[in-house]
């Protein structure tokens, strides 16, 4: 038994889908040579069936129950037994094929997806990387399922065209070539039906993604009374899919009407041939049953010819899309070769020079901006994220982010990641145990995952979960409030003990009492290690060893929360106008907070409101 998926998928050529399909093909070149090889005896044992009932026939009229009649017996049930072997062992072999492919396929979609960082969703949609996964690869799989029966088919052809050829050269023509015209007299229809199948996979792409855009924003959309906008864009769109897979259907349909339609005039052109010739006396009673039996039997490889070119149509179109993600640039893992960057000291400071922000090591960092999207850009820069990698050809890399004397970009990804992690302001959950949720490095003891969830807060988590730390938590966290899935992810990147720990907007769905708890053990737990936080919240903002405001994505102002607020210079000003405006919108939020069904927090109080206070910056922003 062959555990799948492998450990590793490979590096494919990326020129065209031909090479795409041949490497895939190469990477499982034994098992598709064995199957190809069961294939062709499975075909070849149904094929010469007919021949041997043939004879089996001539030699029962002529020599009545002869042993050479029991002899033909024996071999066609041998030759029956062999047949029923083979298709058992192919179709095993042919399954094991399609599982290969398809699960290569989504591997190196998904490895590589997570090489990109968030530059893949830039240059495609959602869906397209969704329906690579759960349409495409599916596709691809099936091709390589087929390949052995096809070949074998081919094979058969050839087998009978040979025997009709020693038995009636008339028909042996009849078959060499008549066959071959059917085939070319479909695929006149591959053309548009793949045409038509391109159409309908860009539009299931663009529902998809309009269908996860929906659904993640669904609270927001109900906040600010968008949802029936929205619900009428994914009608409209899923109408384009109907009429897309109408127009498919259409070709298919036809396709599918010819391919019983033709085989069935051929099977009647060969039949009405060789009782013609049966009757002049040119051939046997025994070979014109195995005329038949010929004649019928190619419908097979027929319908096969037909189901390859109609699954390589659809395969071409998937393969497209799959090399489509697989081209985005991925993060480069490393500096350029030859030139491996020195790693930054610990103690060494952060500069992002587009904005001039300085990031001293040990220290708690408060990043404010009127703009949300402006500071949060800047903590993504720190992280090297929405960035690539090393310098290429004068590639312009955006702005460069400085650690010590080395840009981020020229160190290995995998080290930035390890030192320097990033929370956004978005939690995302998976679906799993709390504990492995919480621990995704998996050196946490109980005590630290406690004494995390301490400090975000999250307490309330483990009486909501039944089981506690070994609960499971449901996909996406929908077991849980939006307060507790922002606690839960903040606990989880604490758990990480990065060296560099960036949190944005980690209190914006949880009200001011909480805030308040959260800020002030965060502050503690932190302590003498290096932490930026993106917030304009005057209780977070209060706790910080210094804040840096930003304006037009350059720091104006720095020192601590209250010097700038209680200062008289122009930066103090702009900064005291971007907290006050976030303190007054708090007011309203706690108040909207208690005339709604909100779930209490370790018996604090509201633990947020529906929709937060992420969710009204993030709506009026879109």
């Amino acid at each position: 038994m062959r555990q799948l998926p492998v450990p590793d998928p490979g590096t494919p050529p990326l020129s065209s889908p031909a090479a795409f399909l041949w490497w895939i093909a190469r990477r499982q070149a034994a098992l598709l040579t064995g199957a190809i090889a069961v294939g062709i005896v499975a075909a070849v044992s149904a094929a010469v069936m007919p021949y041997l009932v043939g004879r089996i026939v001539d030699g029962g009229l002529q020599n009545d129950l002869s042993a050479e009649l029991w002899r033909g017996l024996g071999v066609l049930a041998a030759v029956g037994l062999v047949q029923a072997v083979a298709n058992v062992w192919g179709h095993r072999l042919d399954v094991e094929n399609w599982l290969r492919a398809a699960y290569r396929a989504s591997q190196l979609v998904g490895h590589h997806v997570t090489r990109t960082g968030d530059q893949v969703t830039s240059v495609l949609p959602t869906g397209e990387v969704v329906a690579t996964v759960a349409t495409d690869s599916h596709w691809l799989g099936q091709l390589y399922a087929n390949a052995a029966r096809a070949i074998g088919a081919a094979f058969a052809y050839l087998v009978v065209a040979v025997v009709l050829m020693r038995t009636s050269t008339p028909l042996g023509l009849l078959v060499l070539l008549g066959l071959p015209v059917v085939v070319a007299s479909l695929a006149f229809l591959v053309k548009p039906l793949q045409r038509r199948q391109h159409i309908q996979r860009e539009a299931q792409g663009k529902l998809t993604t309009l269908g996860a855009d929906t659904v993640s924003g669904l609270r927001i959309l109900r906040g600010i009374g968008g949802e029936e906008v929205f619900a009428g864009r994914y009608r409209a769109q899923s109408q384009e899919v109907r009429q897309a897979g109408v127009r498919v259907a259409q070709t298919q349909s036809l396709l599918d009407a010819l391919q019983t339609l033709l085989p069935g005039a051929f099977l009647a052109i060969v039949v009405w041939m060789g009782s013609h010739l049966a009757i002049a006396g040119e051939i046997t009673t025994g070979e014109l049953v195995a005329c038949y039996g010929f004649a019928a039997y190619l419908t097979q490889p027929l319908w096969t010819a037909v189901e390859v070119m109609r699954i390589v149509t659809r395969v071409v179109v998937g393969s497209r899309k799959i090399l489509a993600v697989l081209r985005v640039p991925a993060v480069d893992a490393g500096a350029v070769a030859g030139t491996p960057a020195t790693s930054p000291r610990e103690g060494d400071e952060i500069l992002d020079e587009a904005s001039g922000l300085v990031v001293r090591p040990g220290r708690l960092l408060a990043l404010v901006s009127a703009d949300p999207d402006e500071s949060a850009a800047v903590a993504l820069r720190i992280g090297r994220f929405g960035q690539g990698g090393a310098a290429d050809a004068g590639a312009a890399l955006g702005p460069l982010v400085r650690w010590g004397d080395v840009a981020l970009a020229d160190l290995p990804l995998a080290q930035v990641r390890e030192r320097i992690v990033v929370a956004e302001s978005t939690p995302t959950l998976f679906t799993g145990s709390l504990v492995e949720e919480l621990d995704v490095r998996g050196t946490a003891t109980e005590a630290e995952l406690l004494a995390a969830l301490r400090v975000a807060d999250a307490g309330d988590v483990l009486d909501s979960v039944p089981g506690g730390l070994a609960g499971d938590i449901e996909e996406k966290g929908r077991s849980l409030s939006g307060g507790q899935r922002q606690r839960v992810a903040l606990a989880r990147a604490l758990l990480t003990e990065a060296e560099v720990l960036v949190l944005v907007e980690p209190t914006s769905a949880v009200d001011a009492h909480t805030e308040a708890r959260i800020a002030r053990r965060l502050a503690q737990a932190r302590a003498g290690r290096t932490t930026v936080l993106v917030t304009a919240s005057p209780l977070v903002l209060d706790v910080a060893d210094e804040v840096a405001l930003l304006a037009d994505g350059r720091v104006t102002a720095r020192g601590r929360h209250r010097e700038l607020m209680d200062g008289h210079a122009a930066a103090s000003q702009a900064y005291r106008a971007v907290v006050s405006r976030t303190a007054g919108d708090d007011e309203p939020t706690d108040r909207a907070a208690g005339a709604r069904d909100i779930e209490p927090t370790n018996g604090a109080g509201p633990d947020e409101a529906e929709p937060t206070k992420e969710d009204s910056r993030e709506a009026a922003r879109r």
